[in-house]
């Protein structure tokens, strides 16, 4: 296969939005899709999911991953179920996470879809999933696991390496290198203090930089006195009301950590001992991964297993016939069940039944993306919409945005500040409008170099001095555009740099004009 001609990038999501992660490569004739997110949230967003891929995925020879979660892995069985063959490059860790979160979601998937055809609350008929368990274990025999720290050859002069991220267990930044162009993939940056895991690496510098924007508009607050208070008050204050506390959490990596909070909390009498269930079969699986002697070298040296994985008074809820009848505890205690912004899973029944009474607390632990029932709860509805019905909101809602392993502002220009060389370009993604145009700012201002919020669908080249829209030709994998509502894009193509739009086309076979339009500030440097 040739690799003759200039390297693009295609933005095919991880943009306008915290979901759908996929930046595609093209190299001459060969295609690499960096993640493989599914979207989720808005309804605009997840009606990407079921639309054609914009390149038939039989063309692309690689899919890397920088991490396991849903917005960056959940995807690829049905990219594989449409013809994807290629080679699924990640860590170890991420392999052995990312099995597990699809193996979850192509279960939840099929039984929604028999729960609606059964329910009849599906405007489909019938309603499907959009993958199954066998796409999943076809998906699974085409992981390749590699090390970090490690230059892997793809082949075609081209070269991939995986730097440790941070984020959850096998998270990586990676450097994906070609004949022309090199290009450095954030991933999720993880905070620069994991309670579990070991600090993230700063990885080479490259010309250009993909970094992730989630908190790219505020910092993570500091606690004034001890850590997680206001989860240990509402913890206190129901239980002595006779309450029980649910607690949404992320399977993957966000359960290890509250696991270890509310056990400290125990050891050190903050909160009453109580029983602690921790109803989510995923989470369980998760858990024995982060226990296990082979990925010891990712947690933090001083941490013990038990410190997450077996504290005092956890009760295990594996089968479903257990999950029915914790639905509403009888008696106070917490209870730990994903998912974490509420989009599916067995925390659904406990919302169902505990929503609706004041003694009960619900506790979100992170980030809540627009569009899910966790953010709707933030935002203080008053009723929520849970398997065809509308529930009534009584419990007490709490958000502990102290449990959150993605990397604040602060984080994220400190990780750009240690890249060596300058990055020429930076591109801030996988985030909402206006975290990914803070962030953007802050780096011009604060880093020195162009930072710019690409469009989704939007192609730039790669090489030359300075990312540049691409030609109408390399635009035609950019078929697909969201619903009315995201920011109009230029005609031909456009990249935002301070405010202002840089357009160009192609005008001739043996020449090109460039057109400028709005205002740009261009900074010149010694």
């Amino acid at each position: 296969m040739t690799t003759s001609g200039r390297t693009t990038a295609t933005f095919l999501g991880g943009t306008g939005s915290v979901t759908g992660s996929k930046f595609l490569l093209t190299v001459g004739e060969r295609r690499i899709l960096v993640d493989c997110g599914l979207f989720q949230g808005e309804k605009r967003w997840r009606e990407q999911n079921w639309a054609e891929f914009p390149v038939p995925p039989s063309s692309i020879s690689d899919v890397i991953l920088t991490h396991a979660h849903m917005d960056h892995t959940g995807y690829l069985p049905a990219l594989v179920r449409n013809g994807f063959a290629g080679r699924v490059l990640c860590t170890g860790g991420t392999q052995r996470l990312a099995e597990i979160v699809l193996r979850d979601a192509a279960f939840l998937q099929e039984r929604e879809a028999a729960d609606a055809a059964a329910g009849g609350y599906s405007k489909h008929r019938p309603p499907l999933p959009l993958y199954t368990g066998d796409d999943v274990i076809a998906a699974m025999r085409l992981f390749a696991p590699v090390e970090f720290d490690t230059d892997v050859d793809l082949g075609d002069g081209i070269g991939v390496r995986f730097t440790r991220a941070g984020h959850i267990l096998g998270s990586a930044s990676v450097t994906v290198t070609t004949p022309d162009a090199s290009a450095l993939f954030s991933g999720d940056l993880g905070r620069h203090d994991h309670p579990v895991l070991r600090a993230r690496d700063i990885p080479p510098g490259a010309p250009y930089v993909f970094i992730e924007s989630t908190y790219g508009d505020r910092e993570h607050p500091e606690p004034a006195n001890l850590p997680h208070e206001g989860l240990a008050d509402v913890v206190r204050r129901t239980i002595a009301r006779g309450g029980s506390v649910l607690v949404a959490a992320f399977a993957v990596d966000r359960t290890s950590i509250v696991l270890k909070t509310l056990t400290d909390m125990i050891r050190h009498g903050r909160i009453p001992d109580v029983p602690i269930y921790l109803n989510s079969p995923m989470a369980l699986s998760a858990l024995d991964v982060y226990a296990s002697p082979a990925l010891r070298d990712e947690l933090r040296p001083e941490l013990r297993a038990e410190d997450f994985a077996d504290p005092p008074n956890l009760v295990e809820v594996r089968t479903a016939d257990e999950s029915r009848r914790l639905t509403n505890p009888g008696k106070p205690s917490i209870v730990v069940s994903s998912s974490g912004m509420l989009t599916g899973g067995r925390v659904l029944h406990h919302l169902e039944a505990m929503l609706p009474q004041r003694r009960n607390a619900v506790v979100l632990t992170g980030y809540q993306g627009v569009g899910t029932r966790g953010r709707a709860l933030v935002e203080g509805a008053t009723q929520l919409k849970l398997y065809g019905t509308y529930v009534p909101v009584e419990a007490e809602v709490y958000l502990d945005s102290e449990f959150s392993v993605h990397a604040d502002a602060s984080d994220l220009i400190d990780w750009l500040r240690g890249l060596q060389p300058r990055p020429r370009t930076v591109f801030c993604v996988h985030g909402d409008p206006a975290s990914a145009a803070a962030l953007a700012a802050r780096i011009t201002d604060e880093v020195g170099c162009p930072a710019v919020v690409p469009g989704f669908g939007e192609v730039v080249a790669l090489s030359g001095q300075g990312a540049v829209p691409s030609s109408a030709e390399d635009r035609a994998a950019a078929r697909h555009r969201p619903a009315a509502g995201t920011r109009a894009q230029p005609v031909e193509s456009g990249l935002r740099i301070d405010g202002g739009d840089v357009v160009w086309r192609a005008v001739s076979a043996d020449g090109e004009e460039i057109v400028l339009e709005g205002t740009i500030t261009i900074r010149l440097r010694r």
